[in-house]
């Protein structure tokens, strides 16, 4: 989507992404209300879980092949399974970040 303001425009994604990523933030917000202490945890936590990294690559004659998996989940998954302060809101907002680490590794395969 496009709206020209006089000599500039402001361009957003299309409306499908806008959607999911208000009921994102409106779920980050519901969970990060949870928590008594330290609130913007839960925004790293999903935001660390998105990143996905390759972990493995290969030149063929057709192009170079990687395989990639969402390393940013399981630094999280391990570091909250090791601590003490694994809080529901927090295990939710890293399977949200999953969820969004997925969406971007059928975007790379597919394109």
């Amino acid at each position: 989507m496009e709206f020209k303001i006089g000599d500039g425009a402001i361009v957003l994604p299309p409306l499908h992404i806008t959607i999911i990523a208000i009921i994102i933030i409106i779920f980050l917000v519901r969970w990060s209300k949870q928590l008594e202490i330290r609130r913007f945890t839960v925004f790293f936590y999903f935001l660390i879980s998105t990143y996905i990294a390759p972990i493995f690559s290969h030149s063929t004659k057709e192009g170079v092949f990687q395989l990639w998996i969402p390393l940013g989940f399981i630094v999280v998954l391990i570091y909250l399974f090791s601590s003490k302060r694994n809080h529901p809101s927090k295990i939710k907002a890293s399977i949200l970040g999953l969820c969004i680490a997925i969406y971007r590794l059928i975007l790379l395969y597919a394109g």
